[in-house]
Order: C-alpha cells, then sequence, then structure tokens
C-alpha cells in the first residue's frame, strides 16, 4: 500500500495505538533495526565496515539493533556512543549490552563498563580520532537523534554530526540515516544551518515524514527509503499525502501469462526528442518500457530519425513524422510528451496537448508551450498530467 506522509504528532499517535494492542517498544525497535539493515543490504550486498553514530535515545536503539544484524551478515562494526552509558535509555543500553556479548572483532567506541563516568565533551573530542577507514564499502549508520527533535544541535551531538560529514566529505563514506537525518527537523525540513547530516541514504521507520519531502530538505536526505512495521499500521492515520514507492507501485505490474504478448500491456506514444536532445527521447522510451508498457512508439523529426533510431531500445518502434499535428490520429493508449521537443515546434505541441482524447503526461518542453497558452487545458479532450513546475 501507499505509505502516508506523517507529521511528528501523527507518528505518536500510530505509536501509542500500537502499544495499545499489546506491542512492544523493543518489538518496534527490532523490527525497525532489521528493516534498516535490509536496506543496507539492497545497495551493498556485500559485507564492508559500518560505523555506527548513536544517541541515547531510541533512534540510537535502532541502529544498534541495524548494526548487530549487520555484524551477522559479516559486517565488522564500529560504534560510537556519543553520551554516557547511564544517560542512554534503558532499552538502548539493552542493545549496547547485546552487542558487546557477540563475539570479538567490534569496536564500541564511546564509554566502555570500567569507565562509565565518561563526560560527553571528552567523547566528542574522541571523533577526529578515528584510526583510517578500511577498504571499502564502508558506511556510516546515524543514529543521532530520532523524531520530534529540533534542527538546531548541541553538544555532542553537534561535534557527532560534524565528525560525520567530514568522513562522507574526506573519506568517501556513504551515509545512511536513521528514519531523518541528525539537524532536519521532522515535520517542517528546516535544518541545522551548519552541522545537519547529509545522508546519502535515508531509512525512515515506518512512514514518511513531512519534513523529508519538502525541496529544502532534498540534499540532505539523498535516497528516501520507506522501512514498514509489521506491528505499526495506518488504519489510525488519516493522511492528506500519500509517498509513491516500489512496493507500493508494485501492484500495477502484476506477473504476466507466458503466453501475453506486447499488445495486451498498453501503447505509449513518446513525443520527444530534437537535434542535440536525443538524449531526452531516450531517456523517456526506456522509461516508458521498465515501467511496464507493452508497445512504446517513439515519434521524432526526419532529421533526427537516424540518430534515435541507431541508438533506442530493440523494444521501442521509432517512426520518423513531418507534423505533429497528425499524431491525435494514431491509436496510443498513453503519451508522455515534452521531453527535448525545444521551442520550434510549440504551435504544433500545443495543438496535440488539445486534441489528443487519450491520458498524457506533460513535461519539458510541453509545459514551456503551455505556460504561454495556458487556457487550453480547460479544453483539452483527455486528462493531463503536469509534472511538477511553477507557472510564471
Amino acid at each position: 500500500m501507499d505509505s502516508p506522509i506523517v507529521s511528528s504528532a501523527q507518528m505518536r499517535e500510530a505509536e501509542e495505538a500500537a502499544f495499545a494492542r499489546g506491542v512492544k517498544v523493543e518489538a518496534l525497535m527490532d523490527q525497525a533495526g532489521a528493516g534498516v539493515a535490509r536496506a543496507v543490504q539492497e545497495f551493498f550486498p556485500y559485507a564492508g565496515t559500518c560505523i555506527v553514530y548513536a544517541g541515547k535515545g531510541h533512534n540510537g536503539g535502532d541502529a544498534l539493533v541495524a548494526a548487530a544484524c549487520l555484524k551477522r551478515a559479516g559486517w565488522k562494526i564500529d560504534i560510537r556512543v556519543v553520551f554516557s552509558e547511564e544517560d542512554c535509555s534503558e532499552l538502548t543500553r539493552k542493545k549496547l549490552q547485546a552487542l558487546r556479548e557477540t563475539e570479538s572483532g567490534m569496536d564500541l567506541g564511546g564509554p566502555s563498563p570500567s569507565s562509565p563516568g565518561d563526560e560527553s565533551a571528552q567523547l566528542a573530542s574522541e571523533f577526529a580520532a578515528l584510526r583510517p577507514l578500511p577498504h571499502p564499502p564502508t558506511i556510516v549508520l546515524d543514529g543521532l537523534l530520532g523524531l520530534g527533535a529540533k534542527e538546531l544541535l548541541r553538544e555532542p551531538i553537534r561535534a557527532a554530526a560534524k565528525e560525520i560529514n567530514r568522513l562522507r566529505h574526506q573519506e568517501h563514506v556513504f551515509v545512511f540515516a536513521v528514519d531523518l537525518p541528525t539537524g532536519l527537523n521532522g515535520d517542517s525540513g528546516e535544518t541545522d544551518p551548519e552541522d545537519c547530516v547529509i545522508a546519502d541514504f535515508t531509512i525512515t521507520i515506518g512512514f514518511a515524514k513531512h519534513g523529508l519531502i519538502v525541496d529544502t530538505a532534498l540534499d540532505f536526505v539523498g535516497r528516501l527509503e520507506v522501512v514498514s512495521l509489521p506491528d505499526l499500521t495506518a488504519s489510525e492515520i488519516v493522511a492528506n499525502e500519500l509517498l509513491a514507492t516500489a512496493r507500493s507501485l508494485r501492484s500495477l505490474l502484476p506477473r504476466r501469462k507466458f503466453s501475453s504478448y506486447k499488445n495486451q500491456f498498453g501503447r505509449i506514444g513518446v513525443v520527444a526528442g530534437s537535434e542535440g536532445f536525443i538524449g531526452a527521447a531516450i531517456m523517456t522510451t526506456e522509461g516508458a518500457l521498465r515501467a511496464g508498457a507493452g508497445l512504446v512508439e517513439v515519434f521524432v523529426p526526419k532529421e533526427i530519425y537516424f540518430a534515435v533510431a541507431a541508438v533506442a531500445p530493440a523494444e521501442a518502434m521509432v517512426k520518423p513524422i513531418r507534423s505533429y499535428r497528425d499524431l491525435p490520429e494514431t491509436g496510443v493508449d498513453a503519451w508522455a510528451v515534452g521531453p527535448g521537443l525545444g521551442k520550434e515546434r510549440a504551435p504544433e505541441i500545443l495543438k496535440l496537448i488539445e486534441n489528443a482524447d487519450k491520458p498524457m503526461v506533460v513535461d519539458a518542453d510541453g509545459l514551456n508551450a503551455l505556460a504561454a497558452k495556458r487556457e487550453i487545458l480547460r479544453t483539452c479532450r483527455g486528462p493531463r498530467l503536469l509534472t511538477p513546475v511553477k507557472f510564471p
């Protein structure tokens, strides 16, 4: 199913509803940590080194569970706890102790049993003394702060976030944020002005959070993955927005019979590309095929036909045209119009957008053509989907 996009308050409500049904906090933590570990292994299937920065709350516990799962899969784990152990939550301490009881070969940074009273400031000063990183793949798990934390960072969290960014920039490690990057507000997407963690991947727990999908958060969130929790349901959540994920879209591509053939699975008309921009036509075609279209026809001006036909996927049918005005008469089921078209044939493209009676996605130069004559959207013969755009 689609993942609802929730606020901090809605996430807490969903958790409280789970607890009321008898679900234990530790059960959710174990599910979350296991999901984070699976997501890591999807991107890095071969074991490497994982450096875990753990805070004192349950976000740190999620990261420690993920570390334990990766350890069992053969990863070398390096744990950095940024607070004294006595300051950590009971459940986080339990997960840390469980890691200590595993086999040797794991470096548990932060406070040790023999020195539980270490000051957090002293711990922060040790971040810069990390030994040289081993051969790739090396990743960092950011488990410093969870949902509900403010974007303005305090020590020793700030020092840890700064060290994570240094490792990413100087040592070229990949950063996985657990639930959300430290220093990013889960509701607004606002970030610490100096040291917000820059993640390559954000593995958010349960449901997508509002702050992760705002435009200003993009460079801090990286690729967003949602780890669903079996014991956390969306039935109690009234969501105004849904996040489309690979999991939620999978039902649109059911398994096909072995006897099936291309004409049974939709005919897509691609109108894209011009001189100097044939890549736009190729990428649009590949996208249509990958999305499951049975038959993809690519309509291009005669002057670029040979260039496009030479590099187009073998499954696509590339067809030269003299004018886009004739295209509404063809028997396609849906249109993809706009990428790389340029401005020379804007009047013809406007006629196509207005007259085609089938669904159409309008993008790029198709939108540029529409910007000067938006009123035709009221008279289009079929439904139109506009890619994100701000008209002047």
